[in-house]
């Protein structure tokens, strides 16, 4: 999309989102009922404005990777979704799709910058990563980055089960002791 399309209205967001009920977007009704808002049954209606900045925020979610206080959990699942399966580019809220909505929509929070090159931003992710979990790891006790280290994904499988599985093991250590010492 050119500088001249977005100014003058054109959208990068599929002209068919824009007024969706919420379940439509994202597959269904929430199976949550203790998480879905009060809408005494009616749909909620997205404007465009609505989607563009859902996209932002989903973007936003990049920036806690630096953060060591970010949970490791968090970490993995925006690391997920941003080197997901590249088949999954073109899929709505992907992070492909993120980074071309909000680069290229008028109703970007942001000023217009055009399509950005993704693999131009996971390269930049990749080089970060390293000190990023490093930095997180190093709040954790030793024998939980030495989990990490030695089986990452056994450790993810377990955080995909149960995000707060090392708080619970951490605590489960400081009540019992290590067995082994």
């Amino acid at each position: 999309m050119s500088q001249s399309q977005a100014s003058s209205g054109a959208s990068c967001i599929s002209p068919a989102l824009a007024g969706v009920p919420v379940e439509s977007l994202f597959g269904g009704p929430a199976d949550d009922a203790d998480d879905a808002p009060e809408t005494d049954g009616a749909a909620i209606e997205w404007t465009e404005q609505d989607v563009v900045l859902l996209h932002w925020r989903l973007l936003q979610e990049i920036e806690a990777l630096s953060d060591p206080a970010t949970p490791l959990e968090e970490k993995l699942d925006t690391l997920r979704w941003v080197f997901t399966e590249r088949e999954k580019d073109g899929a709505p809220f992907s992070f492909v799709n993120c980074l071309r909505v909000v680069g290229c929509s008028p109703l970007s929070p942001i000023a217009y910058c055009g399509r950005v090159d993704a693999e131009e931003v996971r390269d930049r992710i990749r080089h970060c990563l390293k000190g990023w979990l490093v930095a997180t790891l190093e709040r954790y006790p030793d024998w939980v980055r030495k989990v990490v280290a030695g089986n990452p994904e056994w450790v993810e499988a377990r955080l995909a089960r149960n995000p707060q599985w090392i708080n619970e093991q951490i605590k489960q250590m400081s009540e019992q002791g290590d067995l082994f010492a």
